[in-house]
């Protein structure tokens, strides 16, 4: 409604990206910003809604712990959800999980604090690459979540080749680039375990990634794990700058989007504005 005061919500989500063409608006393709923009307009009763998330997924990747935003007129919520007994926001959060296909879920909706942009303040996003590399591991019921890979991975090798990719740096040459967009990046974190099942399991973390950045830091170490590459071939890849053959995006399948981290309530507001200028390593 004209003349309500602005109010920011926070959502918080999860999605199985196998059926999505990613998270972003396409023209003529199920994505998951379309469909969760299109159940918030009927929930409230309103022609638009539009959401900010904090890391747009590919198609196929899936995510446990998605973040967005979005702008309402103040009124919009307390006018038509607000009629159940219960709290306006958990009554928006049941309508849209009534609303929403089984395989979106919202899991909250609050009042986002001052500042607050699901892009720009976070701190940072964690991924999960699971992969499993032997027979007896392969579960037909996980395949859409879960990348069977043909041969045994060597996990100490693929830490090795891991740890030569940490720290800030320009990851051109694992990105797909975008017009006016920088590639530079800090990798917190990039590291191989194996879960209770047996499954290899990356875990990344960063302050934010590039186009395709995940799965292909996973297909450089899938080379390594699987023996057709040298440990050092990550760092030789790294300082090329720019794509390289050798490497294969792993598919989107075994990606999941597992945790965002933003700083306290007071810092918001800061972090976003930090983050929105122009990063370079000099």
């Amino acid at each position: 409604m004209a003349g309500w005061p602005i109010v920011r919500i926070r959502i918080d989500m999860a999605y199985d990206g196998t059926d999505f063409s990613g998270w972003a608006t396409q023209p003529g393709l199920r994505t998951v910003q379309e469909t969760l923009e299109s159940a918030l307009a009927t929930s409230l009763r309103t022609p638009a809604v539009r959401v900010t998330c904090a890391g747009r997924t590919d198609a196929g990747v899936h995510a446990r712990a998605q973040v967005g935003h979005a702008d309402l007129d103040e009124g919009v919520v307390d006018g038509y959800v607000g009629r159940a007994k219960e709290p306006p926001l958990e009554a928006l959060t049941r309508r849209l999980n009534g609303i929403l296909p089984l395989d979106v879920r919202v899991h909250r909706v609050s009042v986002a604090p001052a500042g607050f942009d699901a892009r720009f303040s976070a701190l940072w996003r964690r991924y999960a690459y699971r992969i499993s590399d032997s027979a007896a591991t392969v579960d037909p019921l996980m395949r859409h979540q879960v990348l069977a890979w043909q041969r045994p991975l060597d996990l100490d090798r693929m830490n090795e080749a891991a740890a030569l990719l940490l720290g800030e740096h320009d990851f051109a040459a694992f990105c797909r680039r975008r017009e006016g967009a920088t590639t530079i990046r800090t990798l917190l974190e990039l590291s191989w375990s194996r879960d209770d099942l047996g499954l290899a399991v990356a875990h990344v973390r960063a302050d934010a990634f590039c186009h395709n950045m995940v799965r292909s830091l996973v297909g450089c170490m899938l080379a390594v794990g699987d023996g057709r590459r040298r440990p050092d071939f990550a760092r030789e890849v790294l300082l090329g700058l720019v794509r390289d053959g050798r490497v294969t995006v792993a598919q989107p399948r075994g990606l999941t989007l597992e945790q965002v981290a933003y700083p306290p309530d007071a810092g918001l507001a800061q972090r976003a504005s930090d983050v929105r200028k122009v990063r370079s390593l000099d």
